[in-house]
């Protein structure tokens, strides 16, 4: 085992707007054995995602603060290489929060064993059957209840979780508007994914486009960016408009804050619900969402793009497409083959 090295990325700055390479050490260590219920796992695939960016702040969340010197907390798919500890056989594939880094010594804790379909790439457990899929289906079904008729208008719509919100909305009867950046981006969710409109706000008004696509108001709103879209949408909204509240991605990276959104007082007028919600209070129903991602799938109804960056070397440089807007789909870093 000494011959084996984990490479590592570790936190050591905390990020002042886009993340730099400068907030990261590289470092490599010996691998160790597995000892006592422990397994060691190979690294496969790592998640990129906009809560990357508050995890390394100073900032409580709903998880900790990653620590300065620490391996860069991310979630990933890994094979479990060496095992002392029956529930994670010896190659089996596991997914949880493995880091930034090549392998990962641990007990189990927080790691789960990936039920494996043929003909199913690795990729679609990071892009569809994992936390995108459920912050999808949860935040859209459960938080903003969608009725067929009604309109629903999701912002990021061309990222992981947005461009799933978006077919599921379509699937439970919605009339779908994406707001993205970009004529490609809005083509995909149009041309592709059956979006019924979708609004550039690279170069659109997107008041004035929510007015033109969505002639009847909003029903249901689906939050990833926060700022300016978000106060455009609130002053759109139908009386018991739901919003749900996924993320604000335009503040993430802000040094100054970010105005508004001016248009709060329509949730009065309107008798409307803003909340937010976090995906780990749905993980005890996962068998729920992924039956039907699952039928979904295969019955051609949901599709799902993947973004791969190749090479842990360059994970700093990759996360910053999520705040830059140049990524489509799922965001992820393959570290090396099954």
């Amino acid at each position: 085992m000494s011959e084996r090295v984990n490479r590592q990325w570790r936190l050591v700055a905390r990020p002042v707007g886009n993340f730099k390479d400068s907030d990261f050490e590289w470092r490599e260590e010996p691998v160790q054995s597995p000892g006592d219920g422990q397994i060691l796992v190979r690294n496969l695939y790592l998640s990129l995602d906009p809560t990357n960016r508050i995890w390394a702040t100073d900032i409580e969340s709903y998880l900790p603060p990653v620590g300065l010197g620490d391996v860069m907390r991310g979630g990933g798919i890994a094979v479990v290489e060496e095992s002392n500890n029956e529930k994670f056989p010896k190659g089996a594939i596991v997914q949880g929060l493995t880091g930034w880094q090549d392998y990962l010594l641990t007990d189990g804790a927080g790691l789960s064993v990936m039920p494996v379909m043929p003909g199913v790439p690795l990729t679609a457990y990071l892009a569809l059957f994992s936390h995108i899929g459920l912050t999808a289906y949860f935040g859209l079904l459960d938080v903003g209840k969608p009725q067929a008729g009604e309109t629903l208008v999701v912002s990021g719509a061309a990222g992981a979780t947005g461009s799933l919100v978006g077919q599921i909305g379509k699937i439970v009867g919605c009339r779908v508007v994406g707001i993205a950046g970009g004529a490609a981006k809005c083509r995909w969710l149009v041309e592709e994914l059956g979006f019924d409109a979708a609004i550039d706000y690279k170069s659109e008004n997107v008041s004035a486009k929510l007015k033109e696509h969505c002639p009847k108001g909003v029903d249901v709103y689906f939050e990833n960016v926060g700022g300016e879209i978000l106060d455009a949408v609130l002053a759109v909204i139908n009386n018991k408009a739901r919003i749900a509240l996924c993320g604000m991605i335009s503040q993430y990276n802000a040094t100054t804050p970010v105005p508004g959104p001016y248009n709060l007082a329509n949730l009065i007028s309107r008798r409307a619900r803003i909340e937010g919600f976090i995906v780990l209070d749905y993980m005890a129903r996962s068998a729920e969402c992924f039956t039907d991602l699952g039928k979904w799938l295969m019955a051609g109804k949901l599709k799902y793009r993947v973004d791969e960056v190749e090479g842990l070397e360059n994970t700093p440089r990759a996360i910053n497409k999520l705040f830059e807007g140049t990524n489509t789909g799922k965001l992820v870093v393959k570290i090396s083959d099954l």
